[in-house]
């Protein structure tokens, strides 16, 4: 029987090259991609960290672009050598959630399931760092890399580019060209995608906070107006904004986030912190009519939208990556405190 090298996470700061046995075509919808290039997740860092606890061993690395190599007869979209995106989340297509653009809660599959993750049910989906991985719904998954775009470009858009893009881009279709306050820190390169598509959607000031140089420096360099901020209990908003998005994963900063939003404005958290509860200023937000959304990104729904953007140039998610790495590097630079690597093939 045939093996592949997939990268496995045994526990926090401690990954193994593991080798298992090649994945092969089972159903006639199914497409086997060879990964080319894997974009670091903001929450990778963290589970590598031990920061955001998971327990292992599970197969590692979700943000994957990669190499059509075989598909099942069924399979009508797609051929080998296709270069395409794959959506960290499994999804069908044809059950009444993805059928409604909610891919994150396929009901073919178990709650959760995705690339990268420790299981929640009796399969295991392989991980982006391997040779190999099988796509058990290709023609509704894959996603062809159109021309203009590069394969690390690719990888950011199977979860964080398409996580930052969908933050602005609701609220900016209900209020053109409104002001956005970006409020950054731990889901780092989701909070920079999100001044991506900001620029790119035709916001008005696009406003970026943090307290770390490095990220404040790249949202300048972004087109944002960057403000270096300490988020802490008594932080009160500077001013309000019609669009805010919370991509901290700090209470301080979150309950700093829903201050300055306008009355009857919008606020989109990208991460849900470290902490398996938070609070929210919840007689404040129903003074002032706030509409506050949380939640995993549509991932599947969400790239056909920002793929638009990427293809014709005003989107590119290589502006956000911040160092490339071989995967056979992978094991030492998983912790590394890059705002977004991208691992390539040797």
């Amino acid at each position: 029987m045939a093996s592949i090298e997939q990268l496995t996470f045994i526990k926090p700061e401690q990954f193994e090259w593991h080798e298992i046995a090649a994945p092969v075509i089972q159903n006639a919808g199914e497409a086997i991609v060879r990964p080319l290039a894997v974009t670091r997740c903001d929450l990778d860092l963290y589970m590598a960290s031990g920061m955001y606890p998971m327990q292992g061993p599970f197969a590692f690395g979700h943000e994957i672009a990669g190499e059509v190599v075989d598909v099942g007869d069924g399979v009508k979209g797609f051929a080998p050598g296709d270069r395409v995106i794959v959506p960290f989340q499994i999804s069908c297509g044809t059950c009444d959630n993805c059928r409604r653009g909610f891919t994150n809660a396929c009901a073919a599959v178990e709650p959760f399931a995705a690339y990268g993750f420790a299981p929640t049910g009796d399969r295991k989906w392989g991980g982006g760092l391997s040779d190999l991985i099988n796509v058990p719904f290709a023609d509704a998954m894959l996603v062809k890399i159109p021309d203009g775009v590069s394969i690390t470009g690719a990888a950011a858009i199977s979860d964080n580019a398409v996580d930052g893009y969908r933050t602005v881009a609701e609220p900016l279709a209900k209020r053109p060209g409104a002001d956005i306050l970006i409020v950054g820190g731990l889901a780092q390169s989701v909070g920079l995608f999100s001044v991506q598509a900001a620029r790119a959607l035709g916001a008005g000031r696009i406003v970026y906070r943090d307290y770390d140089a490095g990220r404040l420096a790249k949202a300048k360099a972004l087109g944002a107006e960057v403000i270096e901020t300490q988020y802490g209990p008594d932080l009160r908003a500077i001013e309000e904004f019609p669009i805010v998005v919370e991509a901290a994963g700090l209470p301080d900063a979150l309950t700093f986030a829903i201050r300055s939003t306008q009355p009857c404005g919008t606020c989109s958290g990208v991460f849900a912190g470290m902490g398996a509860k938070a609070s929210v200023p919840l007689r404040s937000m129903y003074m002032k009519g706030i509409t506050y959304t949380i939640g995993r990104v549509h991932a599947r729904t969400e790239i056909d939208h920002i793929l638009d953007c990427a293809h014709c140039g005003t989107i590119n998610p290589d502006e956000v990556i911040s160092r490339s790495v071989p995967f056979s590097e992978a094991v030492d630079a998983m912790t590394e405190p890059d705002i977004k690597i991208v691992f390539e093939r040797d």
